[in-house]
């Protein structure tokens, strides 16, 4: 069993976006931020859930991973209240584990 993170980011637009641009602008901008950190890797494609776009990560430990998770929460134009779910790759459903608020204090 691995630990895998959820990173649920309300499906909100992007604060300050430029009038007609695309306002989910932020998740093109999260998945290159995945793709250029080396300390984790994406597990699943992401999907939308209970009004949030959720991001799967893995590959690391639970440290790790809510690091990734916290920097995510933490790039510029990223909407407010998003939150990580610690789980596994055994869950059924999405959204079932230990919530954490991000970004990390």
């Amino acid at each position: 069993m691995s630990i895998v993170v959820e990173i649920h980011v309300p499906l909100e637009e992007a604060p300050g976006a430029p009038e007609g641009s695309y306002p989910l602008q932020w998740i093109d901008q999260i998945e290159e931020f995945f793709a250029e950190q080396d300390a984790a890797e994406v597990y699943d494609d992401g999907e939308e859930y209970d009004g949030a776009y959720v991001f799967f990560i893995a590959g690391a430990t639970e440290e790790v991973l809510l690091a990734v998770a916290s920097g995510t929460a933490g790039l510029p134009g990223i909407p407010s209240g998003v939150f990580a779910i610690v789980t596994n790759d055994e869950a059924e459903e999405i959204g079932f584990g230990r919530r954490v608020e991000l970004p990390l204090g």
